[in-house]
This record gives structure tokens, sequence and C-alpha cells, in this order.
């Protein structure tokens, strides 16, 4: 009995411990994450409301991007593939490093829609973006059903609205943005639940809180960035007021 007993101790420990780690592994995620959101928003603000600042990005009598500005838009994509292929040589300050620098610059980039559109609906739709992903990572985190098998319809689907759009720039049809920026919506949306508990089923297999687990917390808070970021652009297309 007092074996028993002792094991039992042990068990629960254990599994307090497990949790422990799983906590702290999700709360670094979503912490990555809403820095990162933080300071993508300030820099885009900050760039926006600099008319100095934004001449060397975009050209306000042309209205067409300066050489910098093209250099700034590509950049984040470059630095995710290099984020994406080489983090298991980066150590994790480095890719700490380059998260924050891909966030700037995606503040950067994004600082042109407070030209395309009234602050006013950039504001509801960041508060509407932002209820929608705690709702769906709440779904994803709880929830007991596998969502594995929609993971894939998910990126079938966003492989799919990414060659409609690149087709869309030669068209430039209203209609077939309005119906692209719909199914964007639903892709990111479902995308969310999918990412947080890919992300809790990881959190699950940890034994102990290393370099290597920190480094997957950086990147779990990236897929979840994205995820938020081109949700919230989607809906901005739906809903915003072009100026």
């Amino acid at each position: 009995m007092n074996y028993s007993e002792d094991d039992n101790i042990s068990i629960r420990q254990a599994n307090v411990q497990d949790a422990s780690i799983q906590r702290s592994f999700m709360s670094k995620a979503f912490l990555w994450m809403t820095g990162a959101l933080a300071l993508t928003a300030i820099t885009a603000f900050l760039i926006a409301s600099n008319p100095q600042i934004l001449a060397y990005l975009f050209d306000l009598e042309t209205g067409s991007l300066n050489v910098l500005g093209w250099v700034v838009i590509f950049a984040p994509f470059v630095l995710v593939l290099i984020m994406s292929s080489a983090v298991n040589r980066l150590s994790l300050p480095a890719l700490s490093g380059l998260y924050i620098l891909y966030s700037i610059l995606m503040g950067a980039s994004l600082s042109f829609i407070f030209l395309a559109y009234d602050i006013a609906h950039i504001g509801i739709t960041f508060a509407v973006t932002a209820g929608t992903f705690g709702v769906m990572a709440l779904v994803g985190f709880t929830t007991k059903t596998d969502l594995t098998k929609f993971g894939s319809i998910l990126l079938m689907g966003l492989i799919g609205i990414i060659i409609a759009m690149l087709v869309n720039l030669f068209l430039r049809s209203g209609t077939m943005d309005y119906v692209i920026s719909i199914i964007g919506v639903l892709i990111f949306t479902g995308l969310t639940a999918y990412d947080v508990q890919k992300l809790k089923k990881f959190s699950g297999q940890i034994g102990e809180f290393n370099e290597t687990v920190g480094k997957m917390a950086l990147m779990g808070a990236l897929t979840l960035y994205l995820d938020f970021i081109n949700l919230f652009l989607f809906l901005l297309r739906i809903f915003g007021r072009r100026n």
C-alpha cells in the first residue's frame, strides 16, 4: 500500500510538471506573438504618421512604391524563409533577433494600409480580428476533435487563394477580389484553431524546456502571428472603407 501511494504521488507530480511545461510553452508562444503584433502596429503607425519617413518608401505624387518600398515589402518573406530553413542552425538569440526584425519590417510594409483605409475602420477591423482569433484559439486549445484532416484541406485552400490572388493581379476583378477575401477569412479562421491545437500537442510531448523548445515556441508564435495578420488583412479588404 505504501508503494502504491508513493507511486501515485510520483505520477501526480509528473502530471503537474508536464502541465506546467505545457503552460510555459504555450505562454511563451502567445507572448512572442503578442509582442510581435504590438511592434508591428507601432511601427506601421509611426511610419504612416510621418510623411518624411513615408517618402522614403512611397512616392505620394505618383502613388507608387520607391525602390526601398519594394525592399520593405519583400524582405519579410525572405526572413520567414531564412528562419524556417535555418531554425536548427541558428541560436535562440539569433532567431529572436530575426523575429524582431521581421516584426518591424512587417510594420513598415503595413504602414501603407493607413493611406488606403480609414483609420477608424482599421481599428474596428483589428478589434474584430482579435476577437475572432481569440475565440478560434480557445476552440483549438480545448476541442477534443482532431483537426489534422481539416489542416490539410485548409493548406490546400491557402495555396488555391494565393494562385487566385496572383491571377487577379492581371484580371483586376472586384468580384473575384471580394470572393477571395471571404475565402481567406474562412481559411485563416480555421488555421488559427488548427495551429493552436498543433502547438498544444507538441507542448504535451516536451520533457524539459531547453533552447530547442524555446526556438519551437518562437516559430509557433510566428505561425500564429501570420494567421492573425492574414485574417486581419482579409477582413480589412471586406469591411475597410477605402480613402
